[in-house]
């Protein structure tokens, strides 16, 4: 965060367009005098215009989707129906049993020599609705085109239905009225039934090696990048620098500005206000591009909901004009849970900052319940403090990870205790807080929740440890170990002198990159959450200077973790409603909310006061977990202060306000 020249290089796309119902989009193909979306009548051929068209836009928006604008899933249990679609696609349970009673009441309307002909052709295109590519089939890719009466026919395929089955028209289309253009003229019925890419048309869809080989895995381009969307989720945000929950079953989000405000957004997606804490007159932060002084961490006390307790990390500068970190305890107004009290803070940790940057500022609770406090190595380049620099030096607390118990206070006065199994409580020569040590400077760290069924990596701290010109490096945290700084650089070594001495029981990454890759990573987190079960144990992570997102997959058996980029919007996968296909190019940090879901913060313009921050949620576009599988209760709570809904970037661009309706 130490170049002198920033600019906005992204533009966001997105929509705060009301989606129209099903009957505002529906339009009825060949019903003589049909009425479109916009109430305008139209006859049999403009309709034939109409599909003809969007069949067209609909072969370069076609990738799986459903009809209601979702990726597909895999269904919690067997279809008894439409069991082609068992194992991935567009159907639950219910809506299988539902395409079934469907059926019957068709087929009750034929007669037996008709249920010979046409029961097959029938029960296929009823099922349609369960492809993995149903959208595509029915052109409800945009949900401001006209909804199909019936998907996609090749054909070959809508000549033998139409042949054998065209009595069954009207049932089919829900309309006892089909017009003669339908029912007399197989060329005109197939060509409204045709769609332009013939890969995407019922049955060769299902035929499609290229279409379905790797259905429902995380897409990939030909470079390896995997492809995944983004929902935004808040904007106008000063340097995001953290969003975390209270884990109180509320799903409130608060978001926090390096300037020292915090907000609370609610699970509408609203923000209130008034901030949930203003601090800004004593943190130390300025409009300089890329200063790293500033309100930098927060953490809730895991028993939250009972004593109304939280944590902050921030830059401030005492009376004699020293500037400091200060690490603190404050609560929570009992009159109400959106306010934070600022007359509450309690010092726990003040440290000496000899320069301006690497200032750490990562809060966090261990699975233990103890609190992980992450320092930078005091500053400057090449940590040059002492002999062998701050973060070797294990009597003093900067370039380490520190662990303390805030429930209780120590004999000598601190107002926190020491874990009796803290590794150096005997070592006379080192702090006892000290848990780790030999980092540069960690920005951002995670605990991992684990598995969501077997909880395997539960309690795992991941973290970014920004390199000094060389390597940025990925960290798993462990009791008493050296991470090398500033010995070794990533898996090299940095001070050559001290390199030669140094010991082999060094903690290595698990992963480093060098400058070709990017120059200050922004560590993250382990998807944990429900909504996109492809992303379960991948440790997505970023780059601030570039933008840069990556993941790591780890390879248990070979004992390394594969590195793979993800690409946001770089293909036709993202083409959903709400999805955006960019973002601002400086990521400033990741978060997770409270039901597992990942997001990251970024801005255009990395300045703590310039309001051009970001909060973006991560969509995988192939698979999502099947329909109410991730629905979630949050515990209601009053609010005092007024709703600000959100209102997308894009829609700001355009002049778009909440009450308009296209």
């Amino acid at each position: 965060m130490n170049e002198p020249y920033y600019k906005a290089v992204q533009d966001f796309y997105t929509s705060d367009l009301k989606k129209p119902t099903q009957k505002e989009r529906n339009v009825w193909p060949c019903h003589g005098r049909s009425i479109s979306s916009s109430g305008v009548p139209f006859s049999c051929p403009q309709i034939f215009l109409c599909l003809s068209f969007l069949c067209l836009l609909g072969s370069l928006l076609g990738h799986p989707q459903c009809l209601d604008y979702g990726p597909p899933f895999q269904p919690p249990s067997a279809l008894e129906f439409c069991s082609a679609y068992e194992n991935f696609g567009c159907c639950d349970r219910e809506r299988d049993d539902s395409i079934a009673a469907k059926y019957r009441d068709i087929m009750d309307y034929i007669d037996p020599r008709g249920h010979k002909l046409c029961g097959t052709y029938i029960k296929d295109i009823l099922c349609q609705e369960c492809s993995p590519y149903a959208a595509h089939l029915y052109d409800a890719e945009n949900p401001w085109t006209p909804l199909r009466n019936l998907p996609g026919l090749c054909f070959d395929y809508c000549s033998e239905f139409y042949f054998n089955c065209r009595s069954a028209l009207s049932l089919l289309m829900d309309d006892k009225h089909t017009p003669e253009c339908c029912e007399t003229n197989k060329t005109r019925f197939c060509n409204l039934l045709h769609l332009h890419d013939e890969d995407y048309c019922f049955p060769n869809v299902l035929k499609n090696t290229a279409l379905n080989r790797n259905l429902g895995l995380v897409v990939e381009d030909g470079r390896g990048c995997l492809q995944l969307c983004l929902t935004e989720v808040a904007n106008g945000l000063r340097n995001p620098v953290l969003m975390v929950h209270a884990k109180d079953h509320t799903h409130r989000m608060f978001v926090a500005e390096q300037l020292g405000i915090i907000w609370v957004y609610l699970p509408d997606g609203s923000r209130l206000e008034e901030p949930f804490l203003d601090i800004k007159s004593i943190v130390l932060a300025t409009p300089w591009l890329g200063d790293e002084r500033g309100f930098l961490g927060m953490a809730f006390h895991p028993q939250h909901k009972y004593n109304r307790k939280f944590y902050v990390y921030y830059s401030y500068m005492d009376k004699n004009r020293v500037e400091k970190i200060r690490i603190s305890e404050l609560k929570v107004l009992a009159s109400d849970v959106n306010k934070a009290d600022p007359l509450s803070e309690r010092n726990l940790l003040e440290l000496e900052e000899p320069a301006a940057n690497h200032n750490g500022g990562q809060l966090l609770f261990g699975v233990d319940g103890y609190m992980y406090l992450f320092t930078g190595d005091g500053g400057k380049a090449g940590d040059p403090f002492g002999k062998f620099g701050n973060a070797q030096n294990k009597s003093a607390l900067l370039g380490k990870v520190l662990r303390i118990d805030v429930d209780g206070k120590s004999p000598d006065g601190k107002p926190y205790r020491i874990p009796p199994d803290n590794p150096f409580v005997s070592d006379p020569t080192a702090r006892p807080e000290v848990y780790a040590y030999g980092v540069r400077n960690m920005w951002r760290c995670a605990v991992d929740r684990g598995d969501p069924v077997t909880k395997k990596g539960r309690g795992r701290i991941f973290c970014g440890d920004v390199g000094q010109n060389r390597f940025e490096e990925i960290d798993i945290i462990v009791k008493g170990g050296n991470y090398g700084w500033r010995v070794k650089e990533g898996f090299e070594c940095y001070d050559t002198k001290l390199c030669h001495n140094s010991s082999l029981d060094d903690i290595l990454p698990i992963f480093a990159y060098g400058r070709n890759v990017g120059k200050s990573v922004t560590g993250g987190y382990v998807y944990r959450g429900c909504e996109s079960p492809n992303l379960n144990g991948l440790y997505i992570f970023g780059d601030f200077m570039n933008g840069r997102l990556m993941a790591l997959q780890e390879e248990e058996k070979a004992n390394k973790w594969k590195k793979q980029d993800i690409c946001i919007g770089s293909t036709k996968a993202c083409a959903f409603p709400g999805m955006i296909s960019s973002y601002s190019k400086f990521i400033i940090s990741f978060a997770e909310d409270e039901a597992g879901e990942l997001y990251f913060m970024s801005t255009s313009y990395p300045s703590a006061y310039a309001p051009h921050g970001s909060l973006y949620k991560f969509i995988d576009p192939a698979r999502r977990a099947p329909p109410g599988k991730c629905k979630y209760k949050p515990v209601p709570v009053k609010t005092k202060s007024k709703r600000i809904p959100f209102l997308p970037r894009a829609s700001k661009l355009l002049g778009f306000n909440e009450k308009q309706n296209i």
